[in-house]
């Protein structure tokens, strides 16, 4: 072979290397950049769980001086088993002021739609009938002393409709609240004399239209409940849920009184009483403490006894 043919091949395989040691360097592989994909939860998915679970939170209310459980049960208009039990209190009659009180049940969340569905109360039109109730071939059972100690059919809770069916026999009935205006309240008991306390203890709770239909007035239990003026006693009984033993004095057309939380009554329904007279003794019946709750009513709409009553 020629020098010339020698020196072709070596100038080929040389050419050759060359490309091969071009393609092996392209083909060499670097690391592909990496990105993370994911991100935080956004601030307003944290806030809105929030938001949720404080919806499902009870309601609550803090104690303030001068109130009672009672009182604070009918601003809510619950009862105060209700508060008892969903504050898990051991003893009713202590609370203190600043006390934060579950008011209500905390609303029930529906599964699965991210949102609480919570029951409305629905508005009994209807008067509650008040008729006893014995079982067949039961005799009625024996009356002690000849008063009533059990609520004829149950223990309402209270509304203009339930106040008025605690009527009197006879046939006489109690009014129920009318929509007007009163006429300006005069300070006189009927038969133009005054108005008597009808216990000798402090005022702990005042009228007030909303929360309070009358006053509460403390003392010892067996302490005496006098009339505030004379008339025919309407009601002598337990029948009114939030009022314990009661008696209900009708003086008029226009007025009565309502002596509530007694722990024993000493008149019954159809007793004629004088101004001053012993009706019964100072309790604590439904109620958080031993008191009387004092009511005056003109026409069936309640007023504020104090405006009545003489300054002590």
């Amino acid at each position: 072979m020629s020098d010339s043919v020698k020196l072709g091949h070596v100038c080929r395989w040389l050419t050759l290397c060359g490309i091969v040691a071009m393609l092996v360097g392209c083909a060499a592989t670097r690391p592909a950049p990496v990105r993370d994909g994911t991100s935080p939860p956004a601030a307003e998915s944290v806030s809105g769980a929030a938001a949720t679970a404080s919806k499902t939170e009870a309601p609550t209310h803090v104690v303030r001086p001068g109130e009672t459980l009672l009182g604070i049960a009918r601003q809510y208009g619950v009862t105060v088993k209700d508060l008892v039990g969903w504050n898990g209190l051991a003893d009713p009659n202590q609370i203190h002021v600043g006390q934060a009180l579950k008011v209500g049940a905390a609303p029930a969340t529906a599964s699965g739609g991210g949102g609480g569905a919570v029951a409305q109360p629905i508005a009994i039109t209807q008067p509650v009938d008040v008729q006893p109730v014995k079982t067949p071939g039961e005799a009625a059972p024996p009356v002690a002393g000849g008063f009533k100690q059990e609520p004829r059919g149950g223990k309402q809770a209270y509304s203009d409709e339930a106040w008025a069916s605690v009527n009197p026999r006879a046939g006489a009935s109690v009014p129920v609240a009318p929509s007007a205006s009163a006429a300006p309240e005069p300070d006189k008991a009927p038969g133009n004399t005054s108005w008597l306390w009808p216990a000798a203890g402090q005022v702990i709770e005042t009228y007030d239209e909303g929360t309070n239909k009358g006053v509460d007035i403390a003392g010892k239990p067996g302490d005496p409940v006098v009339a505030s003026a004379g008339g025919k006693v309407v009601y002598s009984g337990s029948g009114l849920r939030g009022y314990g033993k009661l008696v209900i004095i009708k003086h008029d057309a226009n007025y009565l009184t309502a002596y509530a939380h007694n722990q024993q009554l000493l008149v019954k329904e159809g007793d004629s009483v004088s101004k001053g007279q012993k009706i019964a003794e100072l309790g604590s019946t439904d109620a958080d403490r031993p008191k009387v709750h004092f009511e005056i009513r003109k026409q069936g709409r309640p007023v504020d006894p104090l405006k009545y009553l003489p300054a002590r």
